[in-house]
């Protein structure tokens, strides 16, 4: 049995929102003809795996991805007590064919469900569905809901080059808002990259956030939040670029009749109803975020455990935030009412619990 070391200094209170899992393994396919984007695992050095698609190392992980005493370990230190688990976003596989994308979800929900059941409570589930397929991600999230009890789902910030506020995906944010289950939207394969002059890690530090942003715009200008008022609907990245578009979008309803037509409610109104994690690395850029979306909107979001993360997300909102309730919000209470935590509100937890080691360690 392991013990999660205790940080020194500072709470352990923070939920974080944003964070990522891959299994130690992928499964062989069940079927006849091998998928050529099926992934697999390939051993890598020390404590390291490589993540294969089409026959391509797509990213070397650490045992941190899929082992949850390594990840809550690293959780005390970060400040957390809470961390809500999503695929990488690579595997939710909009791509694939529905029924092996609907296989190779299913897994990968099982496995999250694993890492969750191993946490002693650390750890919350975010699943993934097909939704390339309506039936088959409706019957998805299903199972996700009655079998494995998970509070919230990850989906693209596109499914196939369509927005999140397309009409095709009304079924699917319908039955999120009757089953109270919260949606969580991460940048996938954003559009633009053949403007990005440099490597490709460029994609993360630029095209992310302007790939976040049109996202939450379609939510605003489809009227998606208005048609489900109960739903709950987050961004990554602090919704990228979304903070500096709304002015624009704002000014663009006054100017063009059609845009205030199909726009009844405020743009700026709309987008004080969705939430945010605080993944922005700038203390005056969340505090932008503070005064176009509310205090009530943001919530911590790390990218764990990947290189292009913030390792310190509770420093990182008190540097930014001088008022005591404010920081609880941000730090504890928005992220429990967006994942449906009964956790008091302004009750701070130090939690340690022993927790079985991973069956992959």
């Amino acid at each position: 049995m392991m013990r999660g070391a205790r940080q020194s200094q500072g709470c352990t209170c923070g939920i974080d929102v944003h964070a990522h899992f891959i299994p130690h393994d992928f499964p062989h396919y069940l079927g006849s003809a091998l998928p050529a984007d099926w992934p697999s695992m390939a051993p890598a050095h020390a404590c390291h795996r490589h993540v294969m698609i089409s026959g391509k190392v797509y990213r070397t992980v650490s045992e941190k991805a899929w082992s949850p005493s390594r990840r809550i370990a690293d959780m005390d230190e970060m400040g957390l007590s809470r961390q809500a688990l999503s695929p990488m976003p690579e595997l939710l596989s909009y791509w694939m064919a529905p029924a092996a994308a609907a296989q190779l979800l299913r897994y990968v929900n099982d496995q999250v469900a694993a890492a969750v059941e191993l946490s002693g409570g650390r750890l919350v589930g975010m699943g993934a569905v097909p939704l390339q397929d309506m039936d088959l991600a409706l019957a998805e999230l299903e199972y996700l809901t009655g079998q494995l009890g998970f509070r919230a789902i990850e989906i693209g910030s596109n499914i196939n080059g369509r927005p999140p506020g397309a009409p095709e995906f009304a079924p699917f944010f319908a039955a999120c808002e009757e089953k109270g289950v919260a949606v969580f939207v991460h940048a996938l394969k954003p559009a633009g990259t053949d403007r990005l002059i440099g490597p490709s890690n460029l994609l993360q530090a630029l095209g992310y956030p302007s790939e976040v942003g049109l996202a939450a715009a379609s939510v605003l200008t489809s009227n998606l939040i208005e048609r489900h008022p109960g739903l709950r609907i987050a961004f990554s990245h602090g919704g990228g670029t979304l903070a500096m578009l709304l002015p624009r979008l704002e000014q663009a309803r006054k100017v063009f009749p059609a845009l205030a037509d199909t726009m009844p409610t405020s743009p700026s109104e709309q987008a004080r109803r969705l939430f945010y994690d605080t993944l922005v690395f700038d203390s005056p850029t969340l505090n932008v975020l503070l005064q176009r979306f509310g205090a009530d909107a943001l919530m911590i979001g790390t990218d764990y455990p990947f290189a292009f993360h913030d390792p310190r997300p509770v420093a990182s909102i008190e540097a930014a935030v001088a008022d005591p309730s404010t920081r609880e919000k941000l730090v504890t209470g928005n992220a429990a009412r967006f994942l449906a935590l009964d956790i008091a509100p302004g009750i701070t937890q130090d939690i340690a619990p022993d927790i079985a080691p991973s069956s992959n360690p």
